[in-house]
């Protein structure tokens, strides 16, 4: 069953969160996670959102904690931490 990775971010410092952008899309790509949408214009209904949003398709829910706890990821994470405030989880789909 497909897993979602449902990203929102606010970033604070673009010049140092790009460091992580670097990191992090080599290793979305090495587990097999593909991007369905990275920051584009988003239009709030109900609710809130953050600045950015970000949809990335893993092939199951093992794959996607995998990618997300692999030494790949968490050295972009180091960037990301300091530099954003994330809202991170991961969706089964149908």
């Amino acid at each position: 069953m497909p897993v979602y990775a449902i990203v929102q971010v606010d970033v604070k410092d673009t010049e140092e969160y790009a460091k992580y952008a670097v990191l992090a899309g080599p290793a979305v790509a090495k587990y097999g996670g593909e991007f369905l949408a990275r920051g584009g214009k988003v239009e709030v209904m109900e609710g809130t959102t953050r600045a950015r949003c970000v949809i990335i398709r893993f092939a199951d829910m093992d794959t996607a904690k995998t990618f997300y706890h692999s030494p790949e990821y968490q050295e972009a994470l180091a960037f990301a931490w300091p530099v954003a405030t994330r809202d991170y989880k991961f969706i089964e789909g149908v």
